[in-house]
């Protein structure tokens, strides 16, 4: 994340040349283009959950750090690649425009992936809740895991799954009329509330003995909480979504937050 891609030396990086209405808030009409920023490098060997198209391997995220319309956030764009078609690689990769907010630039680090079972949130149909009402009551006191907090949408930034949820689900459909899989979310923290446990790392689980929103700023858990160094609006999310009937893959994506 945040880090060096397989790039070739011989494609040309990707510039957000704005300002079209809402783009590069701060700027202005004749601004220099500003370089895309990587955001999140996926094999496929290491998240086979990934619709890869025919014969790509390689998933790279990258996006524009500038505010951009509709939501006022960073604009996503999407490589696929074959690893065996990239021959020689570049090995300096672009650096941020200096005026771009560092907050929309993630810090460099290397992903752990952690399997996780989650259930749907906002997603959850309404006709299903009395169904599982009591069960949960239950596993809640047995367990002390809320349904809403422990058990359905796992926090941070993951493949797969559930977006988070703050507003109302805005699913994307694709112009073929199907409608999107939600593919990536990149969110501000790996994990919210003060009460949010359960999807804090295992590894880390020692070193946040005794954290709260009160510890002191030397506590390791801000850094535990927060490795990527991004903010997306308040403490938001960026989803990315694939169509999979699609050969090509197209993609959409929404941002939300509280």
């Amino acid at each position: 994340m945040g880090g060096p891609l397989l790039w070739p030396a011989d494609e040309a990086w990707p510039m957000c040349d704005g300002p079209e209405p809402g783009d590069h808030y701060e700027g202005g009409p004749g601004e220099p283009a500003a370089p895309l920023v990587p955001v999140v490098q996926l094999l496929a060997e290491d998240v086979p959950e990934v619709p890869f198209p025919a014969g790509r391997d390689v998933l790279q995220v990258l996006w524009c750090p500038f505010d951009h319309d509709p939501w006022t956030t960073p604009r996503p764009a999407l490589r696929w690649r074959r690893r065996a078609d990239i021959g020689a690689r570049l090995q300096d990769m672009p650096v941020p425009d200096g005026e771009s907010d560092p907050a929309h630039v993630p810090n460099p680090c290397v992903l752990d992936p952690e399997r996780v079972t989650e259930y749907p949130g906002w997603d959850l149909p309404d006709a299903v809740w009395p169904q599982i009402k009591d069960t949960m009551s239950r596993v809640a006191q047995e367990t002390g895991w809320e349904y809403e907090t422990d058990l359905a949408v796992a926090s941070g930034i993951k493949v797969g799954g559930y977006p988070g949820w703050t507003q109302s689900p805005d699913w994307p459909v694709c112009g073929c009329g199907a409608s999107m899989d939600h593919l990536l979310t990149v969110a501000s923290w790996e994990f919210s509330r003060g009460d949010e446990k359960r999807w804090i790392p295992v590894e880390d689980r020692p070193a946040m003995a005794g954290w709260g929103w009160d510890t002191t700023d030397d506590h390791p858990w801000r850094t535990i909480q927060n490795p990527s160094g991004l903010m997306l609006g308040d403490v938001g999310g960026i989803y990315l979504f694939v169509c999979t009937t699609c050969p090509t893959r197209p993609f959409d994506y929404r941002f939300d937050c509280s």
